[in-house]
């Protein structure tokens, strides 16, 4: 089990790398491979990676809760 502080800071982590992966990619399909890509990539990271955070802070418990359901002993 992990301790209560391990867990928002896991999903701080998890969160910004996510946003950095998923915002470099939608914006390289979107733009293509370009310098213009490339500068604006750090902003839309930088937008994306508090509102992923906040988002997780919410997903994070129904996601836990789920995965226990799935692996809960048969009835």
């Amino acid at each position: 089990m992990q301790s209560k502080k391990a867990i928002p800071l896991a999903q701080f982590i998890i969160s910004g790398l996510m946003a950095f992966l998923m915002s470099g990619i939608i914006g390289a399909i979107h733009m293509g491979l370009t310098a213009q890509w490339l500068h604006a990539w750090p902003f839309a990271w930088l937008t994306a990676w508090p509102i992923a955070f906040v988002l997780s802070l919410g997903v994070g418990p129904l996601a836990f809760w789920l995965s226990s359901c799935a692996f809960r002993p048969e009835l």
